[in-house]
């Protein structure tokens, strides 16, 4: 009982240290991975079983994870860019690099083997999120509508998003033979976020006050993974998750710029793996992941829906789903050492058509390397690292300025490439 309730302490400690800090942007905006394990194999963790991040991964795993805790800090580094050109007599031409470039995100899991048949544990992490910090640039955009001295998007100040979403994941496990489980996690979800220098688009809003610069607005909601694990052979398992879309609270604040007067629910994803032994010490991961990001209104309307902004059809950032590969590799080099390396292939589910709004929030990323270790430093306890490198990535298209006039918008093209490095600790008993 002692030890429940200091993992239950851990956990509210985790969830607290991370709601400033989960701003994530990978696959889309979900994290490439959740666990340092899973993130060193390019996160192909359903079918794994290492770590007491099954609350995350897939709830099944639970009941193969043995008696374990593990926290952890991820140093994320986003770099993201927007230009415009050819614009009018290039009044409107600019380039821009977003600041904020430095987050450090805390991750908590706890496992507990009840019984023969039944574990149960708990996952704090950040799901994902956005952000942008763009300076003024500035222009004159008086002509627009917009301020004499305006940012790229012609509002006023500073231009850009924060969104973060944290979820806490208590997790039970059912072994339904020796080798089989199935699990369920229960997902309680908390996010929040501000817009800024976006004052423009109130001109195109049903409710002009509730788009920019309203300070941050959070929601909660609720939503379930289910998930099944299995040993099918000697050195060879396979696992399934399903998690089902969060229904999240309004940001009220924002009702005037995200479609369904504020809403932002989690996307629904799947992830299909199975993980294998090819000899002694080795460990191949494989897993397929799709997210569906069209079914929420306010991330997959067209930016180019003919309705205000805020309206159930309102213009959205018009993200298509993706469907997201991903190989890892773990070598046991020695008894106190394991290593690992993934690679991660994500579509990518933004539209030139869309390039404009996701001036906000430009998650095009496509391709992950990753690397990771594992040291013991004892019998019951270890120390994990894990390094990801998501190359850059560009999407070009027509501005949306030129609805006001033609040519006057011109072309505009954002681009990411990220780094992290995370460090996480591990205990057995």
């Amino acid at each position: 009982m002692k030890t429940i309730t200091v993992a239950v302490r851990s956990a509210l400690a985790a969830a607290t240290l991370a709601l400033p800090f989960a701003a994530l942007a990978t696959d889309g905006y979900f994290s490439h991975g959740y666990g340092m394990k899973g993130k060193g194999m390019a996160g192909a963790g359903v079918s794994l079983a290492q770590d007491a991040f099954a609350g995350a991964n897939n709830p099944a795993a639970s009941a193969f994870a043995g008696n374990r805790m593990d926290l952890g800090l991820d140093w994320f580094s986003p770099q993201r860019s927007s230009e415009r050109t050819g614009s009018g007599g290039g009044m409107l031409d600019y380039k821009s690099d977003s600041d904020s470039t430095n987050f450090f995100i805390p991750e908590f899991g706890y496992n507990k083997v009840h019984s023969a048949t039944f574990s149960y544990g708990i996952a704090v992490y950040g799901n994902g999120g956005m952000n942008t910090d763009y300076p003024n640039t500035p222009l004159n955009c008086a002509p627009m509508g917009g301020y004499p001295v305006a940012n790229g998007l012609c509002g006023d100040g500073r231009l850009g998003v924060d969104l973060t979403q944290l979820i806490i994941a208590p997790t039970f496990a059912w072994k339904i033979t020796p080798e089989h489980a199935i699990g369920i996690a229960p997902l309680f979800a908390y996010q929040r976020f501000e817009a800024k220098g976006v004052q423009l688009f109130g001109t195109l809003s049903q409710s002009p006050e509730n788009v920019s610069n309203n300070g941050y607005d959070s929601s909660t909601g609720w939503g379930a993974r289910i998930g099944y694990m299995g040993r099918v052979a000697p050195g060879v398992t396979i696992g399934a998750q399903y998690t089902t879309k969060m229904d999240m609270g309004k940001f009220d604040k924002y009702k005037g710029l995200f479609a369904e007067e504020g809403g932002f629910d989690i996307p629904e994803h799947m992830a299909l793996g199975a993980s294998f032994e090819p000899s002694k010490g080795w460990l191949v991961a494989l897993e397929w992941e799709r997210i569906g990001y069209s079914d929420v209104a306010s991330i997959g309307n067209p930016s180019t829906n003919q309705a205000p902004l805020g309206s159930s059809n309102g213009p959205g950032f018009g993200w298509q789903d993706v469907d997201v590969w991903k190989i890892g590799v773990q070598w046991q080099q020695s008894p106190s050492l394991t290593l690992r390396a993934g690679y991660n292939r994500s579509d990518n589910p933004i539209m030139s058509r869309d390039v404009s709004f996701n001036i906000l929030a430009p998650g095009v990323i496509k391709d992950h390397l990753t690397l990771g270790f594992t040291y013991a430093l004892d019998k019951d306890s270890e120390l994990t690292m894990a390094y990801m490198h998501a190359f850059s990535n560009t999407v070009e298209g027509a501005s949306f300025f030129n609805a006001f006039a033609p040519g006057m918008g011109g072309n505009e093209k954002i681009e990411m490439y990220q780094n992290s490095l995370g460090i996480a600790w591990g205990k057995r008993w």
